[in-house]
């Protein structure tokens, strides 16, 4: 079982609307991948699909997918034209590649304890050669930088860089870290 609650889904755009009001940039996750110059990316636990819908506006080429049914029924509602696939990581096969794989938003830590490195293989496998996997987590409930580096790898990927933040902050003694691994 999912540590996920997907009666959040209906409130769960709430925070990024409010930094919207307050003239924050709700868009710290797109921003940080578009550093990579992308043409593809796939938005892994996408939710309801703000990162896959900013980055389609910037002209990329998107697939979200999600397990919760809610997240991806309000994702579809703001964005019919885009891609969205309910599937859990660890299964998700959909046939092809990207430039990048992005697991914004406590992703892995709302996966089904002990499918971690299943769910982190399941997105990999959807990293194109010299292709890249970013991961933002809290690093203060329950996965630690060594335990997600090793399921990077044996994934087939290599932890590249590591920050405390989706504005590229260095990552020093944070809680929070940004993580970006590379397919060689």
């Amino acid at each position: 079982m999912s540590r996920w609650d997907g009666a959040r889904a209906p409130s769960y755009d709430d925070k990024w609307q409010q930094m919207v009001k307050d003239g924050e940039n709700p868009h710290g996750e797109a921003d940080f991948v578009a550093r990579f110059a992308p043409v593809s990316v796939l938005d892994a636990g996408c939710g309801t699909g703000r990162v896959a819908i900013e980055l389609a506006a910037r002209g990329l080429d998107v697939v979200g997918s999600d397990i919760d049914a809610q997240m991806l029924a309000q994702a579809h509602v703001k964005a019919p034209e885009l891609a969205w696939v309910e599937s859990d990581l660890g299964s998700l096969n959909l046939g092809r590649t990207f430039d990048v794989v992005v697991m914004a938003g406590n992703v892995i830590l709302f996966v089904e304890p002990g499918t971690e490195g299943a769910c982190v293989a399941g997105a990999a496998r959807h990293v194109g050669a010299g292709g890249y996997l970013i991961a933002g987590f809290s690093l203060a409930r329950g996965v630690s930088t060594s335990a997600w580096d090793g399921w990077l790898r044996n994934a087939g990927l290599e932890p590249f860089a590591r920050f405390s933040s989706w504005f590229g902050d260095p990552f020093e003694d944070s809680d929070y870290v940004v993580s970006v691994a590379h397919r060689e």
